[in-house]
């Protein structure tokens, strides 16, 4: 029988989502910005990132095919695991290969490790909470997830700065190594699912099953994850490539160690707003209607514009810097909201058995313009050298255009 939300288990999982999340938000934050100080390649960033996604999208699947027929609790520990043993591998490699190589080969093992890992958590918690409490528990785990990421990349940051990349990486490897030694102490209920006749028809039939469940039987929550692939091309993709350029190559912040905290600063505005976004989702609750979900999206496309104009009116480099943060709040505390209103409406359309699977397809989807949009916008940006506002400003309208249309198909849900 299920118990209250704060069960034993959850909070078990809530806690190992704390110590993983931080290293996590900290080794992402501090390996790209070493790239970035060590080259000032905006190009070649956007491209690293690009590359970090793809294993992402490839395993984020197999992540959900495991969730459903591996127990969860076991996906963790391995997971967690095997990113401390990464880490350990890059620090003994830094200095003795080629820097590009070896971080985009690390990038991709990490972004990968996290799409086989999401799937299992999202899906442990309808085996934890209640139908009527998925709200709340989605709620306090993107709550989770900004806490970490707004810790991470201020505390990341200063030590980044003051003792370099390598007592990160120890730090990172020690969250991992306890979050997993936590983690074996849970309990998620677990049926062993019929495993067929070989891996490849395995993934065949779940993939045929996810995707005629989807196109057939729920085709709500496949106009819903295109609609979230669009906003990740053309809104979340310059974001990501924008603020650590901007910040530590285009404006003029003092040195390179004032420029990398003052970005740590803003990566942790990001992670506030994703902070309060989750807050606000689980205090309101019900009373935030799918059917409204594309004003979010709308309000966030308008929240782009006053970066893009501080930069075309040339701001003094401290007045765009605080613009550019204070937007970037205001985004994340829109685009959680919206988030955690998606996983909810999938969570509450699918049924238990297909749950991991299903969440798995839609994470792909939804993932794989963000490699083309990193690529794309670390591009633009070097293209338009001297004239980044109008990346920007692009990058907003494009934004609003596909708020407007997501408005109609939202109201035409349910």
């Amino acid at each position: 029988m299920k118990q209250r939300l704060f069960s034993r288990d959850f909070t078990l999982v809530v806690m190992g989502q704390i110590i993983s999340l931080f290293g996590n938000a900290t080794i992402r934050f501090a390996l790209p910005l070493y790239l970035l100080n060590q080259t000032g390649s905006s190009a070649l960033y956007g491209t690293v990132m690009a590359c970090a996604f793809l294993p992402t999208i490839l395993l984020s699947p197999i992540g959900g095919i495991v969730a459903d027929r591996v127990n969860k609790r076991t996906i963790m520990v391995v997971l967690d695991f095997f990113t401390a043993a990464v880490i350990l591998v890059f620090s003994i490699l830094l200095g003795q290969v080629n820097l590009v190589v070896l971080l985009t080969a690390t990038m991709m093992l990490l972004y990968g490790i996290a799409g086989a890992y999401q799937p299992s958590v999202q899906a442990s918690i309808p085996a934890l909470v209640e139908p009527e409490r998925f709200m709340e528990a989605n709620s306090i785990i993107n709550t989770i997830s900004s806490f970490a990421n707004l810790v991470g990349p201020v505390l990341g940051g200063m030590l980044y700065s003051v003792y370099g990349l390598e007592a990160v990486l120890w730090v990172c490897m020690v969250c991992f190594f306890l979050s997993a030694v936590m983690e074996i102490f849970i309990r998620i209920p677990f049926a062993k699912q019929a495993s067929g006749d070989g891996i490849l028809k395995l993934v065949k039939e779940d993939f045929r099953e996810s995707f005629q469940f989807i196109r057939k039987e729920k085709p709500q929550i496949g106009r819903v994850t295109l609609i979230v692939c669009e906003i990740n091309l053309f809104l979340s993709a310059m974001i990501i490539v924008a603020v650590p350029y901007l910040i530590t190559e285009v404006l003029e912040l003092g040195t390179e160690n004032m420029a990398n905290t003052l970005y740590s600063f803003s990566q942790g505005a990001l992670a506030a707003g994703g902070l309060t976004g989750g807050i606000l989702a689980g205090v309101l609750g019900r009373r935030l209607s799918i059917k409204k979900a594309g004003d979010l999206i709308g309000a966030a496309a308008v929240t782009v514009f006053p970066m893009g104009i501080a930069l075309a009116f040339h701001f003094p480099a401290m007045g765009s810097y605080l613009v550019i943060t204070g937007c970037c709040f205001g985004i994340m505390v829109l685009s959680t909201m919206f988030s955690v209103q998606m996983m909810s409406f999938v969570q509450a359309e699918t049924p238990g058995h297909l749950l991991g699977k299903v969440i798995a397809v839609i994470l792909t989807i939804a993932m794989c313009a963000q490699p083309l949009g990193n690529a794309l916008y670390g591009v633009l940006f070097e293209l338009c050298a001297g004239f980044e506002y109008v990346v920007i400003l692009l990058a907003g309208g494009i934004s609003l255009v596909i708020a407007l249309g997501a408005g109609r198909r939202f109201r035409e849900l349910v």
